[in-house]
């Protein structure tokens, strides 16, 4: 099955800059999120999370097997079965799912930061790139499932938001369909 990437956008040295992300992991995230807005002990079943998330439900369910792997999320069986979060959404960062879907959060060609072969002028590149790994993980280490269903967003992801919309609108582009609603933030 071909994977195609969402961009995503992650903040280094006061730039916005973007990644791609797949849509396997964008899924996942959405799932997990959905699954954070359940009520407390029910249980959501696989087609009702792929129709409230547009998820294709085939796809659901080896997107929730890897997350099952991962303990994220806890399976029942049976006619009242469905998917629960694994422990509270608050305990569980996007990072976290991100990591079970497509493994670490920034990768270059799939070496060690430290391993990069780069010399010369471009030895300080590894400096670059652990820049990037650590301002995503400022973003997504730091924001929960609970912080973002229920739009209360850590101040500083909050802050990095702002930033974007604002570049966004310099350059002319518009915002959120549906509205432009800002989400709520933490202190």
């Amino acid at each position: 099955m071909v994977v195609h990437a969402r961009p995503v956008c992650t903040h280094v040295d006061g730039r916005i800059h973007s990644m791609r992300m797949s849509a396997k992991a964008e899924y996942a995230v959405r799932a997990m999120i959905q699954l954070a807005s359940a009520d407390e002990g029910s249980v959501v079943k696989t087609d009702d999370l792929a129709k409230a998330q547009g998820i294709p439900p085939q796809f659901l369910v080896d997107i929730l097997s890897d997350l099952r792997t991962d303990r994220l999320v806890r399976s029942r069986r049976g006619r009242d079965g469905g998917y629960e979060l694994a422990r509270p959404a608050a305990e569980i960062s996007i990072a976290d799912v991100l990591r079970c879907i497509d493994g670490p959060l920034a990768s270059v060609r799939d070496i060690g930061l430290g391993d990069l072969p780069y010399s010369g002028p471009t030895a300080a590149l590894t400096d670059v790139w652990r820049a990037l790994r650590a301002s995503m993980r400022s973003v997504l280490e730091e924001t929960s499932l609970a912080d973002v269903a229920t739009g209360d967003l850590p101040s500083h992801v909050a802050t990095f938001a702002d930033e974007y919309r604002g570049q966004e609108k310099e350059r002319g582009h518009r915002g959120r369909k549906g509205g432009d609603a800002v989400p709520r933030t933490a202190g």
